[in-house]
This record gives C-alpha cells, structure tokens and sequence, in this order.
C-alpha cells in the first residue's frame, strides 16, 4: 500500500510517514511528525509539532492537530501529542499540544470528535469518546473510555469524565462528573444513570439494578459522599464491577464530583 502525497500538499522534511498515509492537497505535515500506517490528511488539514498519531486515522478540512498550547505558563521547548489508532477529527477540530516540555497531551484509540470541538493541552482521553460540535475538553482534563459529550458543552481545566457517562448538550462542568451517569445543566448537574450506554456495552438487568441502587445511595438518601461510599462498601454486592467503579472513582475525584 503506497504513501500518497498530492503535489499541492507541504510536508516538512523529517516528517515521518508510515505505508498508506495519503496527504490531500494544501494539507500541512509539520518536521516533528508521524504519521502512522493508513492515516489520511484531507485537503487542508493540518498536524504539527511533535504528535506521534497511530495507525488509519482522518484528519478532515481545516482541523489543526498538535497546535501550541494556549496556556500562558507555556516557556517554550519540545512539546508532545500521542494520538492512537483509529480516530476521526472532523472539519476543524483543534487538539493542542502540552505545556512543559518532557510532558504531552493523550488521545487513545477509536475517538470521534466532531466539527469544531477542542481538546486542550494536557488533556488525556481515553478510546471510544463521541465528542459533538462545538464542546470543549478543557486543560488538564482526563476523559475515561466511552464517554459521550454532548454539542456546544465545556469541560473547566482539571476536570475528570468518569468511563461510561454522559455530558449533555450546552452542560457547564466544573466538577468531575462520575462514571454511568449522566449530567446535564449550567450548572451540571447529575440526572440519572446512563441506561443506554450501560445496555449497549453489554450489561444485563441485575447490572443495571445496581448502578441504579448505586445512584439512590449517592444522590437520594441525604448523605454525604464520605457516607454513601461507606455505604456502598459494606453492600453484598460491593465487589461488582459497578461498585467498584464507582468506589474507585470517589478514591481518585480530590476535587470533588458532581
């Protein structure tokens, strides 16, 4: 399978390309590049500074892959991007690259990211995100696997998406948002479990009881968050992979969660 590179297309030399890679016209490979094997570049899309992308990728108009961080703290020196495999950037999507040299910003595999959505330095997402128009994965945060996050929705600096939830459409979040629920509102707030995604990942009935069970101990008895995770260890089912989800998840959240 042949690297094409259309004649109107700037790659820099030392650019890296693996078999496969095919570069549309007036697209932009930066010298720090590379590109791994079936990823394609249509025209006008751009990837720079030092973002290792894996293998069949896309990368559609007008998006700008491993741009400099907007952070202020920002001094200069060789910042990196890892990207996985498989993922979609839609027209216009920017990821940047992180801050502090020796660092990078992390996007692993099968992630779509729709038209104009960000992901800011530093962030580290995890496989399987939808990602809608518009929304905002802000500095610092951590995105768990299959998450969705709904259009036009912003995710402040620090802020952790736990594995499974949902962020619906035009939602503010400022705390970590835990995993199989969904949050919605400015502010967000939690509403309920993520059913849906539960079923379609392969939990059955008695699993989606407990996270249900989960969500009245935390959200619908009057305790604390110290209170309802002592509550849900000494549950008999606490050893279920939910339970633990959800007890790990409070164990990691310093800042807090929704």
């Amino acid at each position: 399978m042949a690297t094409e590179i259309h004649p109107q297309a700037c790659v820099e030399k030392g650019a890296q390309l693996d078999e496969g890679v095919s570069i549309g016209p007036f697209a932009y490979v930066g010298a720090g590049v590379s590109l791994g094997k079936g990823t394609v570049l249509h025209h006008h899309a751009s990837v720079e500074g030092m973002t290792v992308m894996g293998r069949d990728n896309e990368v559609f108009p007008y998006a700008c892959i491993g741009g400099k961080t907007q952070d202020l703290k920002f001094k200069g020196g060789d910042l990196g991007l890892q990207v996985g495999d498989r993922n979609v950037f839609r027209e216009s999507v920017t990821v940047h690259m992180s801050t502090i040299e020796g660092t990078r910003t992390e996007i692993g595999d099968d992630n779509n990211l729709l038209a104009y959505s960000h992901v800011a330095h530093d962030a580290t997402v995890g496989s399987h995100l939808i990602m809608s128009s518009n929304a905002a994965i802000g500095g610092h945060c951590i995105v768990d696997d299959h998450v969705y996050i709904a259009w036009a929705s912003g995710l402040s600096p620090f802020v952790r998406v736990g594995k499974f939830s949902i962020v619906g459409a035009m939602s503010k979040i400022t705390k970590n948002v835990p995993p199989f629920l969904m949050v919605d509102g400015n502010p967000g707030r939690v509403r309920t479990i993520n059913k849906v995604r539960l079923e379609r990942m392969g939990y059955d009935a008695s699993a989606i009881e407990a996270a249900k069970s989960i969500y009245r101990t935390i959200y619908r008895e009057g305790l604390n968050r110290s209170q309802a995770v002592e509550k849900l260890k000494e549950n008999p089912e606490s050893d279920a992979e939910l339970y633990q989800l959800m007890i790990q998840f409070h164990g990691d959240s310093k800042m807090g969660y929704l």
